[in-house]
């Protein structure tokens, strides 16, 4: 008899794990689209996905890492583009729907900085055309949440036709996908696109708000720009490097990544979670890793795909439960008789110094060290464009340990940073950066 029900269970796992692995190769647009709607109940904005309450806890990643988003709470992610230059559209929502994440879908439309003319009508309807293609392709994936047309379109412009573009976009939406929401993404928020968007782009369900340091502020910054509607937040994170002091050479201090987590804990709680009649929820920037003016500055992860404090946080705020696993606390860094980040360092070329490293844990001896110099962007980016990355100049670490860093100065004069990573076998991180001008 035990031989007969072991047999029976051991055939009933065998077609429950066939299934699993046949659930996993059925193509999801053969679900059919969610339904997702933004309803006022109890007098509170709030999206709904197939009937159940939607509050977006969400993070901006369009390739790498994405799917760990599920894995530290999240329920979502947020795109720029359709096609990223590393996977398709559909390649995005199918990676999120195996793990269980809703996706807002980018619409890249021309930025009138990058050149584009909104008074060309032809380069408007070839724009438009191209765009319904991708929506139309998409619009049926179970794993789509919404449409973000745009990307801070506001951000230095003068034409405001683009905002009549943006809400054909959205009017033709509405007419060939009745099951998502719609929105544009704005930098800041200010009364004059307030106004225009409220008159001009009436087929938008709602705008999405980005700011960074000033994000602390964002319940005025709303309340001065006149707007009553329901927003997202859909770029948040670490203080912006043009909100940062900087060097007398010209170059951004950079927060530690604990500086930083600090930071985007205190923003969560106070603009993300403060509004609970209005917000819809946020996207943090960025899960993932990208440069600007560092490799370091607003990506959760390092170049290696380490796991910053930041992430630490996001878990934290998102399920309430504090990581079994937790980076390092970085509290400083100074190079040895000459200061830090705030003190304009100055050092001789082709000399060895030591930078001492401030780092908290309660287990700190399972930690180690690495560091790397490199040489200042000169060719700097506009608005989260592409930004090279600076060459790591090879030979100049001596030693690195998390108290301690050695090295030596380039032989050529010129502005530089001493990146130091402190990180443990878990894929945990801490980070701090120092710049500093060789004389």
């Amino acid at each position: 008899m035990k031989t007969k029900i072991l047999l029976v269970l051991i055939v009933a796992m065998g077609m429950l794990a066939c299934n699993n692995e046949s659930n996993k190769k059925v193509d999801p647009m053969t679900q059919g689209p969610s339904k997702v709607e933004m309803n006022k109940v109890d007098e509170r904005y709030r999206l709904f996905v197939n009937g159940e309450e939607f509050f977006v806890k969400g993070a901006g990643c369009e390739h790498g890492a994405c799917h760990l988003v599920d894995d530290h709470g999240g329920n979502s992610i947020r795109t720029w583009r359709v096609n990223n230059r590393k996977n398709t559209g559909k390649e995005v929502l199918d990676e999120a729907w195996k793990n269980g994440l809703m996706v807002m879908m980018g619409l890249d439309v021309a930025k009138e900085r990058h050149g584009f003319d909104y008074d060309d009508e032809e380069a408007v309807a070839k724009q438009f055309e191209s765009i319904k293609k991708d929506v139309i392709e998409l619009k049926d994936h179970p794993a789509l949440l919404g449409w973000g047309i745009g990307n801070e379109l506001n951000l230095r412009y003068t034409n405001k036709k683009v905002w009549n573009a943006v809400d054909d976009i959205a009017k033709m939406i509405k007419e060939v996908d009745g099951n998502h929401v719609v929105t544009t993404m704005l930098a800041g928020i200010g009364k004059d696109e307030v106004d225009y968007i409220r008159e001009h782009c009436t087929n938008i369900d709602f705008i999405s708000i980005q700011m960074y340091g000033d994000i602390i502020n964002l319940a005025q910054r709303i309340e001065e720009a006149g707007y009553e509607g329901p927003y997202l937040v859909t770029e948040w994170g670490a203080t912006g490097h043009w909100e940062m002091p900087s060097t007398e050479w010209g170059s951004p201090i950079e927060q530690t990544s604990s500086e930083k987590a600090d930071a985007i804990k205190l923003r969560y709680e106070k603009a993300i979670l403060g509004d609970d009649v209005n917000c819809l929820g946020s996207y943090v920037f960025l899960w993932g890793q990208k440069q600007e003016r560092t490799p370091t500055w607003y990506g959760l992860f390092t170049e290696a795909g380490e796991k910053t404090e930041a992430i630490n946080v996001m878990e934290q705020m998102w399920t309430g439960k504090q990581p079994e696993h937790m980076a390092p606390r970085v509290v400083n860094a100074i190079i040895r008789g000459k200061g830090g980040r705030f003190d304009n360092v100055k050092l001789n070329s082709n000399t060895e110094y030591s930078s001492l490293v401030e780092v908290k844990h309660s287990d700190l001896a399972k930690f180690k060290a690495r560091a790397e110099i490199m040489p200042e962007p000169t060719e700097l980016s506009d608005g989260g464009d592409f930004e090279e990355r600076p060459q790591t100049i090879e030979g100049l670490i001596l030693s690195a340990s998390t108290s301690e860093v050695k090295f030596k100065t380039p032989s050529e004069k010129g502005a530089y940073r001493l990146f130091i990573y402190i990180m443990d076998n878990n894929n945990n991180v801490g980070t701090v950066n120092i710049p500093f001008y060789v004389e």
